[in-house]
């Protein structure tokens, strides 16, 4: 599968897959032995089960209002950028998740790995001097 196809396929399923916490279909789109770091700084989550377990841990607290996938820009070697916001609330309280994932795709079109830089605020807020979220 062509990286451009693979990357709006993982953006439209993770736009709709987020917003209603299935991870069934989010792992659908990443090989058995991915690699997912959702920060920098944090061990990564290593193949499906792993992911799996992040996923769930994550959506635990959340409750999503409203997810937004900027169309994904395509470079070279199967990797594709794409910017995220999520309108959300944890724990009760308004928050809004801003970020982006940069994607490496093999032949057959799954993230063989993904990593995630992202910022949480307080309330519902649009990000100032976005790129490309439309």
């Amino acid at each position: 599968m062509a990286t451009d196809e693979a990357a709006e396929r993982f953006v439209r399923v993770w736009a709709r897959a987020w917003a209603q916490h299935d991870v069934a279909a989010l792992l659908e789109l990443y090989a058995e032995d991915c690699v997912h770091r959702s920060m920098p700084f944090r061990e990564p989550h290593r193949g499906r089960a792993g992911l799996a377990a992040y996923l769930r841990w994550s959506f635990a607290a959340e409750r999503v209002g409203d997810v937004r996938f900027s169309a994904p820009v395509v470079g070279r070697h199967g990797v594709a950028v794409a910017e995220f916001r999520v309108l959300a609330e944890e724990d009760g309280e308004p928050s809004t998740l801003a970020g982006c994932v940069f994607v490496r795709f093999d032949a057959a079109g799954l993230a063989v790995e993904t990593r995630d830089y992202w910022h949480t605020e307080p309330g519902h807020r649009e990000p100032s001097g976005t790129l490309f979220l439309n």
